[in-house]
């Protein structure tokens, strides 16, 4: 795995060969930051903005962001042999100090854990997970988003999720097995 762009563009990053973590495929991410980028639907600049990086791995949507000069990113990894590896690429590009990482389930934070609002949320839980939605319907209750924001799921191509209720969905686009929707919370 590798960071595509940005000052840290072509470093490799760490990530885990097992079936505990599914890497986030570097034609997916580079086709979501292009969206990001380019889109006319949404502005939502990546310099200088705050992410709210979920289910977060190996950190690579949330390190990509850094090197593309985010303000600062807040990664939830509920493994903790996961988040040590994330910990580990956060250190090797120097980013320690523009990074907060949560070692726990989403649904154990609570409001006083988030310290700011967010400007890019990334949701990227496991293919089978059919409860996220809920951590959706969260930080939706919680109000840690700004007014101007943008969330980013990324789901299995063929994924039935009813979120209706939760975002405005913006954009679908889908990429071999996987499906991402771009929305904002209603």
């Amino acid at each position: 795995m590798r960071i595509i762009s940005g000052k840290f563009k072509g470093r490799s990053i760490k990530f885990l060969k097992t079936g505990s973590t599914r890497p986030l495929k570097d034609s997916v991410k580079e086709n979501i930051f292009n969206i990001l980028i380019h889109s006319k639907d949404f502005d939502i600049p990546i310099k200088n903005a705050s992410i709210l990086d979920i289910y977060s791995g190996i950190g690579s949507f949330g390190l990509e962001c850094l090197s593309r000069e985010a303000k600062e990113v807040t990664f939830v990894e509920e493994n903790i042999i996961v988040s040590e590896v994330l910990k580990k690429n956060l250190e090797s590009l120097g980013l320690i100090n523009q990074a907060f990482v949560f070692n726990k389930k989403i649904q154990d934070l609570d409001k006083n854990d988030y310290k700011k609002k967010y400007d890019i949320f990334f949701f990227d839980p496991p293919f089978v997970d059919k409860k996220f939605s809920n951590n959706l319907r969260t930080i939706k209750e919680i109000k840690i988003f700004k007014t101007k924001h943008i969330v980013i799921i990324h789901r299995e191509k063929n994924s039935k999720d009813d979120l209706s209720n939760i975002l405005k969905s913006l954009k679908v686009k889908k990429y071999g097995r996987s499906k991402i929707i771009f929305g904002t919370f209603m």
